[in-house]
């Protein structure tokens, strides 16, 4: 069982020695049998409908922000970085049609990808994350075996279309879409500086960044959103960056700006030495990767915090989030009121986050290998559902517009439930999904009211494991 951080993330002079938390450690992945709801879709070559050039004519040449990169990525680079494939993909015409049902069923479709394995620690790399786009295509994002992460369009049928694009960095985060482009969230390498540290061993600095690409696949523009760069370095009093500490992220949309909420180290200068602390981010960036002047925005908001999740709502113009976090042992809104009371016993952990129909939210959380649903607005909840689900790590996303699928990890695959978006109340029987779950990553929901999870347990595949829309 993974801890969470406040178990591990304590003042650098009371930190024993570490390894590099990015470990490239392959493992075979099992084939998993499918239950009878479930059937797997044929692998497709990873070949382009139609020419790369032809596709280019289509879209025309991309945009780019001007000016070179800087150190603290003040400014995006007036091409791709090294390593990124800029063939352009092809745009899909019209809306994903998927048939809907009486009752969940389930599709997996497996894609070629040399992902990483490993571990599912709370510090450990994530191999895999997947967007919706407006007309119910994918793009999905996977952490390679070549010091890569790599990002592919996939069609209606969830099978890679066009060539996939690398690009540099070490740990993926998160990805999103709209019917522009895709923004993906990961880490590169930073600056530690000298500090010193005021005890403990040093460990690699790294910057969290957004990377945007067009929807032929040419790079747009690339936002650093920590702090990194302009002379100040990790061990800098002041820093606000990439640790060994737990530093998951997600991100969300206004369809205007993209946030990223994320755990991030906090340096803070202890006489003639430094401290690293840890708590989370969030930063908001504009249409052409500037950084945005937002209300929502912050430095820091929990501490120590661990899993950080984020919804755009619409109804209340906000972008809301929940964090896990021991000050107070709850599930708290950043910075702000407690959503649920918990205990900091090495149980408590946060899922995910969505925004309900009454301009509130539902989230998902764990204390003692259960999961609970809560319905909350301004802070304390109002609603409280006990799932029944045996789990440290409950996911949650909206399934259509009057549900919602709470899923977990229930022995080699996922178990799922439906309930209702307004009550919270379970809605038939619980069911499974035959794919690896994966703690840390999320189920992504689609305009057809079908949603998606990318399970990718090493090896050469992810298989994207699709529950279809209720009818």
């Amino acid at each position: 069982m993974s801890r969470p951080s406040p178990r591990r993330t304590i003042h650098s002079h009371r930190l024993g020695g570490i390894e590099h938390w990015r470990r490239l450690v392959i493992v075979a992945g099992a084939a998993v049998g499918l239950t009878a709801a479930g059937t797997i879709a044929a692998a497709l070559a990873l070949t382009p409908d139609r020419p790369a050039a032809d596709a280019a004519a289509d879209t025309g040449t991309a945009a780019t922000a001007s000016g070179g990169e800087t150190e603290s990525g003040e400014a995006a680079s007036d091409g791709p970085p090294d390593g990124v494939q800029a063939d352009a993909v092809p745009d899909g015409d019209g809306m994903c049609d998927r048939t809907a049902g009486p009752a969940p069923e389930v599709v997996v479709t497996e894609v070629d990808a040399e992902v990483i394995g490993g571990g599912t620690a709370d510090t450990d790399p994530l191999p895999a994350a997947l967007a919706a786009t407006p007309t119910g295509r994918s793009w999905v994002a996977w952490d390679g075996t070549d010091d890569r992460i790599h990002l592919a369009r996939l069609d209606c049928e969830d099978r890679i279309e066009g060539e996939p694009i690398a690009l540099e960095g070490i740990d993926l985060q998160d990805v999103i879409a709209d019917g522009d482009g895709v923004t993906v969230l990961i880490t590169r390498e930073g600056a530690c500086g000298d500090g010193p540290l005021c005890g403990g061993s040093t460990s690699p600095c790294a910057t969290m960044h957004m990377v945007r690409f067009d929807d032929s696949g040419a790079q747009v523009w690339e936002r650093q959103v920590t702090n990194l760069g302009n002379g100040l370095a990790g061990y800098d009093d002041g820093a606000r960056f990439v640790w060994w500490y737990q530093h998951h992220g997600r991100l969300a949309s206004d369809g205007a700006n993209t946030a990223a909420y994320f755990g991030v180290a906090v340096t803070v200068a202890n006489g003639d030495c430094v401290d690293i602390h840890q708590g989370d981010r969030m930063q908001v960036v504009d249409a052409d990767g500037n950084l945005a002047d937002h209300p929502d925005a912050f430095d820091v908001g929990c501490s120590h915090s661990w899993t950080t999740r984020i919804a755009w709502n619409p109804d209340r113009d906000e972008f809301g989030m929940v964090c896990a976090t021991d000050d107070g042992c709850r599930i708290a809104v950043p910075a702000a009121g407690t959503v649920a009371e918990g205990a900091c016993d090495g149980t408590l952990f946060g899922g995910d986050l969505v925004t309900a129909a009454d301009g509130g939210y539902w989230t998902a959380w764990s204390q003692g290998g259960r999961a609970r649903l809560e319905h909350f607005t301004d802070g304390p909840s109002d609603t409280t559902v006990d799932t029944g689900a045996a789990t440290d790590h409950p996911h949650l996303v909206g399934y259509g517009e009057a549900h919602m699928l709470l899923a977990w990890a229930s022995g080699d695959g996922i178990a799922a439930q439906v309930h209702s978006a307004d009550s919270g109340a379970a809605a038939g029987d619980a069911f499974t999904i035959a794919v690896p779950d994966h703690p840390y990553q999320a189920f992504k929901a689609y305009p057809d009211g079908s949603v998606a999870f990318p399970a990718a347990g090493g090896g050469g595949s992810i298989r994207i494991a699709r529950v279809m829309p209720l009818s």
